[in-house]
């Protein structure tokens, strides 16, 4: 599958992400996506990436593939597109004969539980963790009721505001009983640090 490898983006299965691509070899792996399976891999870019942007910065090998759901060519050439997270991905090698890197994968199956709702009180944890961070972030967060335990799970590591090395991380948990976990020890520990930085201004 075509591969699209970007610094800050981590996509999740069963996630829209909505993306605009401008550089030239991407709007050649976004034409050709559209003319065959309409999908594309996404990946981070490994710490030092800047140094070979053009060419082939090391990438972390899991990744998720999405399928086009919407495209809109615009006018100087280029895409808006909407991505589905489908399913992740790990990358077994890579071939060099397009201007976008093509990348041979192999599904990593998610451990997704038959039932909608699995999670019970780690939900309503994790619930109430972004409830704090609405809070403190004055930031209006409304998670709906009928939204399933992986959806909830897996829009929250992908919107929340963490470090993309930390999405990252939370995408290659094992399922989504791991991934929720994850997520709360990553939002205790913000909430830790916040109330301790505000602690630190007060007292001084």
């Amino acid at each position: 599958i075509p591969i699209f490898p970007l610094p800050t983006v981590v996509l999740f299965p069963h996630v829209c992400l909505p993306l605009h691509i401008f550089e030239p070899r991407y709007r050649e792996m976004v034409q050709d996506a559209l003319k065959n399976d309409r999908i594309i891999g996404m990946v981070l870019l490994r710490a030092g990436w800047e140094s070979d942007y053009e060419g082939r910065p090391p990438i972390y090998n899991i990744g998720c593939a999405g399928l086009i759901s919407h495209s809109e060519r615009l006018q100087d050439g280029g895409f808006n597109i909407v991505l589905h997270g489908l399913e992740k991905f790990r990358i077994r090698g890579e071939r060099g004969d397009r201007p976008y890197r093509i990348a041979a994968v192999e599904t990593v199956a998610e451990d997704l539980p038959a039932p909608v709702r699995v999670l019970g009180p780690v939900r309503q944890r994790l619930e109430a963790l972004v409830g704090h961070l609405a809070e403190r972030t004055r930031s209006d967060v409304r998670i709906p009721t009928a939204i399933s335990d992986h959806e909830l799970v897996n829009t929250l590591a992908q919107y929340l505001p963490l470090d993309p090395v930390e999405k990252q991380a939370l995408l290659e948990r094992d399922g989504i009983l791991d991934r929720a976990g994850s997520l709360i020890e990553l939002l205790e520990m913000r909430a830790i640090l916040h109330k301790a930085c505000h602690m630190t201004s007060f007292c001084q």
